[in-house]
């Protein structure tokens, strides 16, 4: 009898410890994904501010669009409006896709593969925008020129303070896409590390 009882109780703990054990690997499973998500929330609020700001600005060039009276300051406005909804929409849309990812669901492999080819059209669309920021002073200074001071930048010579301030809106912008870039790689790089714990 003494044996059975003891069984038993061997039995019934031993179904209990499965049970903690399946209980903690739940919670580190959880307590996983909610590092996951909120590696990409300050991203995703940075963005989102700089969405609605640039937005905004689309709207202001919407409003005063008439002003861009040749069409050469049509196209830069054009443009300009494509730079201003067009990019930021495609990374807000990329960052919701990344930061719901369901790493608790699907196999491993299947959910690193998706990870890394969402991270990789972040990082390149950062890339771009980079880029296309550098190239955008060329048609984005020409609109709000006009728009603001009705002042064509085409047909006026510039200013020595002109050039400065050129000049230091490039280094400051040089700054800051290099601090911002450095940024989203140490995110999405250790947002793959826990995604990769997981295997």
């Amino acid at each position: 009898m003494e044996l059975e009882e003891l069984q038993s109780a061997w039995t019934q703990m031993s179904d209990e410890l499965n049970h903690q054990k399946k209980l903690t690997n739940q919670i580190i499973l959880d307590m996983t994904k909610q590092k996951y998500q909120h590696k990409f929330s300050t991203i995703t609020k940075y963005e989102t501010l700089g969405a609605v700001v640039c937005f905004a600005v689309a709207f202001f060039v919407l409003l005063n669009f008439g002003k861009l009276d040749t069409w050469y300051l049509q196209i830069c406005g054009l443009l300009t409006l494509s730079f201003l909804i067009v990019l930021p929409a495609m990374v807000l849309t990329t960052l919701k896709r990344i930061k719901n990812i369901d790493i608790l669901n699907g196999s491993y492999k299947e959910n690193l593969k998706f990870y890394l080819k969402t991270k990789n059209r972040l990082l390149r669309l950062q890339q771009i925008g980079i880029a296309v920021g550098f190239i955008g002073l060329l048609f984005i200074v020409p609109v709000t020129s006009k728009i603001i001071s009705n002042k064509n930048v085409f047909l006026t010579s510039l200013k020595t303070e002109q050039y400065v301030v050129f000049t230091v809106t490039i280094i400051v912008m040089v700054f800051f896409c290099r601090l911002a870039y450095k940024g989203y790689l140490k995110v999405t790089q250790s947002a793959q590390e826990l995604i990769q714990e997981l295997e």
